[in-house]
């Protein structure tokens, strides 16, 4: 049986050293901070880890130390997809993904393949995985978006899939899925901006890129949301949105990154093409730190 993915998730950042190693001092001070402040799970390797940038053998490390620091504390989520789906297969077949308890793999990017091309694709990835799948869908940056018709189709198709992490922004089509699902298929916000909204609609909580930077925050209101203590959650939601703007003005992960430096936790550094955030990006992050600390 597949483990709950119901909560506050983060999408893990990879942290670098200026001379652009991996920085696993950083990484587990993250790890550690995630694990002290009710964080749910760990998704690793996800676009906000700068994966694309990150070699088959830096990729399998991370996975072994973040899975070795974490000791089954909380699940571990791999993210591993392509618009190759031989690769995404041969991926799987490859890595060492004993200790790990689900994959995220995102809609194949790029090529723009149709909805039965999408469908299809995941039905492959679904016969290959020794692990429960989370579906991913971000047309922002992938170029296509899965319906709610093929992501309740495959819903349907394999007790594999488990949920779906929706960062489409389309509350229409989210809402379909929510109505439409299986009881036991999860849908995820993957907009820290729509936790909230998500949750009171039926949502299973969020995959976060904000809890990187402050994991309290986001896992007690995740927690009151999925409560119903909807009052308290929205008193934290309206405190978070200028941070959440601010993360992304000048691109995921390099805002997460900067908040993070601030508060003197990893090195500001970005693997091209990524670069640092400018300046005012950087003070408005660096103050907003200052003022979500006193979230208790």
């Amino acid at each position: 049986m597949s483990k709950s993915f119901r909560g506050a998730g983060v999408a893990l950042i990879t942290p670098f050293k200026t001379n652009l190693d991996i920085d696993y001092e950083g990484l587990g001070k993250i790890v550690d901070n995630q694990l002290n402040n009710q964080i749910d799970y760990l998704v690793i390797l996800g676009t906000t880890a700068e994966t694309a940038t990150l070699s088959n053998d830096e990729q399998q490390e991370i996975i072994d130390y973040v899975c070795n620091r974490v000791k089954g504390k909380i699940p571990i989520v791999v993210g591993i997809g392509s618009n190759n789906t031989q690769t995404v297969i041969e991926t799987i077949g490859a890595m060492d993904l004993s200790k790990a308890d689900a994959i995220l793999s995102v809609v194949p990017y790029y090529s723009k393949p149709t909805q039965e091309g999408i469908y299809q694709h995941y039905l492959a990835i679904a016969k290959a995985s020794p692990l429960p799948i989370i579906l991913y869908n971000v047309p922002g940056r992938t170029g296509v978006s899965m319906s709610a018709e093929t992501t309740i189709r495959l819903a349907n198709a394999s007790e594999k899939f488990i949920a779906t992490k929706e960062a489409s922004g389309n509350i229409g089509e989210i809402t379909k899925i929510i109505r439409d699902k299986p009881k036991a298929f999860e849908v995820i916000s993957g907009d820290d901006s729509l936790l909230l909204p998500l949750i009171a609609i039926g949502g299973a909580g969020v995959i976060s890129v904000a809890a990187n930077a402050i994991p309290n925050a986001i896992a007690k209101l995740t927690h009151l949301a999925l409560a119903g203590n909807y009052e308290g959650a929205a008193q934290i939601h309206l405190k978070l949105q200028k941070m959440s703007e601010a993360l992304f003005v000048d691109g995921n992960p390099a805002g997460v990154k900067a908040a993070l430096h601030s508060a003197k936790v990893i090195k500001n550094v970005l693997r091209l093409p990524l670069i640092p955030v400018n300046s005012s990006t950087y003070t408005i992050l660096k103050e907003e730190m200052i003022t979500l600390s006193s979230i208790d």
